[in-house]
């Protein structure tokens, strides 16, 4: 094998217990009129308000924009752009979760580009550089404070959709652990499963010749040496904090670690990218309206026996890296963890009708860039396969298929 890596990264990106407190700082040097955008619940949180009293400190002008929803609705980022025109920003700066980072990359996206999201919407379609963007994550999942990609809902098209660019990959991000302190257990429980699931499709996806140009071609360019560093090391943190820092919010040591896993999974799959799980959960996620990572993290065992004639090598390396001694054991280990922390076994389980998983399957195959990222073929028949295994909890048939 050819070693062959790229990594798409924030110029800086500082982690750390109270690293928060750096932010007046890092924006200082970025920017002097920053738009910050959050959503609604942590707008009057006293840790954001502590924020923004120290970019005030700093002696930026602050707008704050409290108007992210879950998802990100297409429609509120143009609103959210519009309403920052007479502020004239030059500093966009995200706080929050997975939406509101998301919604701050479009944001920055529309206020420097002009047009709509739509505009945008697939790979290499953002034409330059973005104004500067900071991302301040609080919860420990999605790893968007480390990716080129902002996910949002489009009402016209029932689905969620990406803009992909390394444009938005955050200038800086601020990553401290102890914003997550006071999430609760249901929500660190899908986050980090999102964030575990992320991991494991960067360290199984697909191999591509390394041709020149491979990274201009494509925004996920599969599994490669670098990736692999970021996913493995994800994978170790998650598998020893998640659990732990569901059982016990205020256990420090293993928010760390959630947090850590989470961002180095970004930084994994923002290059080599995701695959069957993601692909499957865009239908069954705008069916059902549950949480994506509760729906990547119930696929995830599914579709890790579905591969697992083609990911061998990775199975051993990732049960080496979690303390198991072989790779036969990783999958049902994976699910016994997923299970323990709450996730849905089956698409049953999660709400979704037994008579919609024709449309799931069809739907699932026309997402073409996270099918062709999966490391064993999915043709139609055999994604209705996996996908009625999923929905019936039987694990079993697609090890054996």
């Amino acid at each position: 094998m050819t070693l062959f890596g790229t990594i798409r990264a924030p110029r800086e990106l500082i982690f750390g217990s109270g690293q928060r407190a750096a932010l007046g700082k890092v924006a200082a040097t970025l920017g002097r009129r920053a738009l910050v955008v959050t959503d609604e619940r942590l707008a009057g949180d006293a840790d954001f308000r502590a924020m923004v009293a120290q970019l005030e400190a700093a002696g930026l002008a602050v707008r704050v924009d409290g108007s992210t929803l879950p998802d990100v609705p297409v429609e509120t980022a143009v609103a959210s752009a519009e309403a920052a025109r007479d502020f004239a920003p030059d500093l966009v700066i995200g706080v929050g979760g997975g939406s509101c980072l998301d919604m701050a990359k479009c944001v920055a996206v529309l206020l420097t580009h002009g047009g709509t999201p739509q505009d945008y919407y697939g790979e290499f379609l953002v034409p330059g550089p973005v104004m500067p963007l900071i991302a301040v994550p609080t919860t420990a999942g999605t790893g968007s404070e480390a990716t080129p990609v902002a996910v949002l809902s489009d009402s016209e098209r029932q689905l969620k959709v990406g803009i992909s660019s390394p444009h938005i990959i955050p200038t800086v991000s601020i990553c401290d652990p102890d914003l997550t302190l006071t999430c609760p257990a249901a929500l660190t429980a899908i986050a980090g499963a999102d964030a575990l699931t992320h991991a494991i499709e960067a360290f199984t996806a697909i191999r591509r010749a390394p041709e020149p140009g491979l990274a201009q071609e494509r925004v996920f360019v599969g599994k490669n040496a670098t990736s692999d560093h970021f996913a493995l090391t994800a994978i170790g943190l998650l598998w020893e904090g998640l659990e732990a820092a569901c059982a016990d919010g205020r256990n420090a040591e293993a928010r760390a670690q959630v947090m850590l896993g989470a961002t180095t999974a970004g930084l994994a799959f923002g290059v080599a990218g995701t695959a069957a799980a993601h692909a499957i959960q865009y239908p069954v996620g705008a069916l059902t309206h549950t949480a994506h990572g509760a729906g990547v993290a119930c696929l995830m065992p599914y579709v890790m026996a579905w591969n697992a004639p083609e990911i061998g090598p990775e199975l051993d390396r990732i049960a080496a890296a979690i303390g198991l001694t072989s790779g036969a054991e990783v999958i049902p280990a994976i699910a016994a963890l997923f299970g323990r922390i709450g996730i849905p076994r089956t698409l049953r389980d999660l709400g979704l009708a037994e008579d919609k998983l024709d449309w799931v399957a069809e739907q699932s195959c026309g997402i073409a860039r996270l099918i062709q990222n999966n490391p064993r073929p999915l043709p139609p028949e055999d994604m209705r396969r996996l996908v009625g295994a999923a929905f019936r909890g039987e694990l079993a048939v697609l090890e054996t298929h």
